[in-house]
């Protein structure tokens, strides 16, 4: 993928997560039986820790943290507009449907 791709979906991402608007939100059982969901939520809308390990193609895609004493694990996925399979395009949200899960480590 271009480096200009990438800078694209990690703007088209960065906005999405930040904001939680522009995608759509799941979270799995695991985080709903941790109790404190907003407190999740804030540390994925404030995530900054991006770096080769977890980010290797700058789409800001991915990051994870602890929280509670269990790793937790968000994630993008890029569907068509009507979730029947990857997007044709992630650099265009007029095509894009951003999916962004919150799930523990154990989930995924």
């Amino acid at each position: 993928m271009a480096a200009d791709d990438a800078a694209k979906i990690a703007a088209l991402n960065d906005a999405a997560r930040t904001t939680l608007t522009g995608c759509r939100v799941v979270i799995t059982q695991g985080i709903a039986n941790l109790g404190d969901v907003g407190q999740i939520f804030e540390r994925v809308t404030s995530y900054t820790d991006f770096n080769q390990q977890n980010d290797p193609h700058g789409e800001h895609d991915f990051g994870s943290f602890e929280c509670a004493g269990q790793l937790v694990f968000w994630k993008f996925d890029y569907y068509d507009l009507d979730l029947l399979m990857h997007s044709p395009d992630p650099t265009d949200p007029t095509v894009t449907c951003r999916v962004l899960t919150v799930m523990l480590a154990q989930e995924y």
